[in-house]
Formats: structure tokens, sequence, C-alpha cells
């Protein structure tokens, strides 16, 4: 099973009030996301460093997100996808369009310190 989460309507509340999460956000028909879930699957898979860290996806063109949506007003910013979001104890902490690992786990690491 692959830690990272599909977030929806039903648990993307829960999911944000998470210690630590990552959220990715995207679209059903966008190639790089889908590149940069490949290779966050793929890194995920094999990590042992942020096990704290919960990691999660959210298709932004799926329905029921209009909770999420009024509460994050910088979405109507956000013009780069993927674009992810870190979030300490519920607030967000950090983000960052586009992909890297690098780019995420030095995000992470910084937040712990």
């Amino acid at each position: 099973m692959s830690r990272l989460e599909m977030i929806g309507s039903d648990n993307w509340e829960e999911f944000l009030k998470s210690p630590f999460a990552v959220l990715m956000l995207s679209k059903s028909d966008c190639a790089a996301c889908h590149q940069w879930t490949e290779e966050l699957t793929t890194f995920l898979d094999g990590d042992e460093e942020f096990k704290d860290v919960r990691f999660g996806k959210m298709l932004l063109d799926q329905r029921g997100l209009a909770g999420f949506k009024k509460i994050s007003p910088w979405l109507a910013e956000v013009d780069v996808l993927p674009f992810n979001v870190i979030y300490k104890d519920g607030e967000k902490a950090k983000e960052f369009p586009g992909s890297g690992m690098d780019r995420l786990t030095n995000r992470l690491n910084n937040l712990r310190r």
C-alpha cells in the first residue's frame, strides 16, 4: 500500500490536522503531476526518515472540494501544478510549485528544527 494518500471531500480536514502533512495539489490531466506522483511514490516506498509525515494528493478538478477551496483563498494564486503545501500542526507552513525530492526533503528538515 502506498503512503501517498488520495485526499478528497471526505478526508481533507482530518489530513490537514496532522502534525506533519505534505499535500500535493494536482489535476487529472496534468502530465507533470503524474510524473511527480511517480517520483514521490518511489521515494516513499523506500523512505524511513519521514515516517511521521503524511503525504497526500488532491485532484483539484474533483467534485466536493468547496470547503477546502473556501478555507484556502491562496489557491486563486496557484498557476503551476503540481503545487505542494506542507502543513505543520494544521497550519500551512511551506509551499512550493513543481516537483523535486531535494526541495521537499530540505523544507521538511527545516521545519523539524
